[in-house]
């Protein structure tokens, strides 16, 4: 969720959500067969081998003070239209979330990830073809918990602005936004690996804290990304409000250039998105591109970049796709397609 929708709201509680989620499943991510044997878009857990930890953590930034303001958006709860509760069970078979599995490198996460952290999980290609020697990075968008020390503190946002470090994101009934962003953005990483990119996580599982976002578009920088995709979903109150956009930078670090080539990724995310059965925002962007300069993600960036609002999860027409596991994986593929219809050789 990007934070500037009428009556969005970011779910304080969103850790809570899964409480309606069926009792295995830590997040939603839709587990596949290695390469090969998969269909496009699947998503497939990294193996121990195939994880390289370059996560550093950095010290909290002791001159900024955290913000004193009580966050004004009241808990999605107290401020959404009711909804049904879509359960993950009744579309999916959950697993748990891609992580390292070897314990060194578990206690390397979670020690990295007490605080917001620096770094990024860098996945090799487990394939040949279009995208062989591309960097690309994923990000899922938000923590996997709440921490209201890590929310609240101050950042750099691009043009002088300063932001939240990140959150958990918005909720609905039935799920919470970072598992949502999680699920998909793991499925999407899997297939690129296999195109032949090599793939950083701005984030290594579902269970912890950070990067804030100035560091995930750091993240992009550092590496020499070829191109950035972040994945979040809006949490608009509106009843009519629903469908997908895209929000690209008027400010970004990159200058012109990467601007220029961050409205080509853009409407390459838009007609691909297109095809999932998602129909395009009814009240945000024009024809499904936002153009902003408030997002830090973007805004920071020196390569193009683009930032996916899947949909409205306070939407129920939205939500039930949401929690459609074929839908999730329409959406990694065709976010696939997108980057590779960009930058594919």
């Amino acid at each position: 969720m990007n934070g500037r929708t009428v009556g969005g709201t970011m779910d304080r509680r969103s850790g809570q959500a899964l409480v309606l989620v069926a009792a295995a499943a830590m997040a939603l991510t839709a587990c596949g067969d290695p390469p090969g044997g998969r269909e496009a878009g699947q998503a497939v857990t990294p193996s121990a081998e195939s994880w390289t930890e370059t996560v550093t953590p950095s010290p909290p930034d002791d001159t900024t003070a955290p913000s004193s303001s009580t966050p004004s958006k009241a808990p999605a709860s107290d401020t959404a239209t009711a909804m049904p509760t879509y359960r993950v069970s009744d579309t999916a078979t959950p697993t748990s979330a891609p992580s390292a599995t070897p314990s060194a490198s578990s206690r390397t996460s979670r020690a990295a990830f007490e605080r917001p952290s620096r770094g990024g999980v860098e996945l090799p290609p487990t394939g040949t073809g279009p995208l062989q020697g591309r960097r690309v990075v994923v990000d899922p968008g938000h923590n996997g918990v709440y921490d209201a020390r890590i929310n609240e503190r101050q950042v750099p946002a691009g043009g002088g602005r300063r932001k939240a470090c990140n959150t958990s994101g918005t909720a609905n009934s039935a799920m919470s936004e970072h598992e949502l962003t999680w699920d998909v953005a793991s499925a999407l990483a899997a297939d690129l690996q296999s195109r032949g990119a090599t793939v950083w996580l701005t984030r290594p599982d579902d269970r912890g804290v950070g990067p804030c976002v100035d560091e995930r578009a750091g993240i992009g920088n550092r590496v020499g990304a070829d191109l950035v995709v972040s994945i979040h979903a809006d949490g608009n109150t509106s009843a009519s409000a629903r469908g997908f956009h895209i929000i690209t930078s008027a400010t970004m670090k990159g200058g012109p250039e990467a601007e220029s080539r961050s409205q080509d990724l853009a409407r390459l995310v838009r007609d691909e998105m297109a095809t999932t059965g998602m129909p395009i925002s009814t009240y945000l962007g024009r024809r499904g591109i936002d153009v902003r300069s408030d997002i830090a993600g973007v805004n920071l960036s020196e390569p193009p970049a683009v930032m996916l609002e899947m949909g409205n999860m306070r939407h129920p027409r939205d939500a039930a796709l949401f929690a459609d596991r074929g839908w999730r994986q329409k959406t990694s593929a065709a976010l696939a397609d997108a980057v590779t219809s960009s930058i594919g050789r």
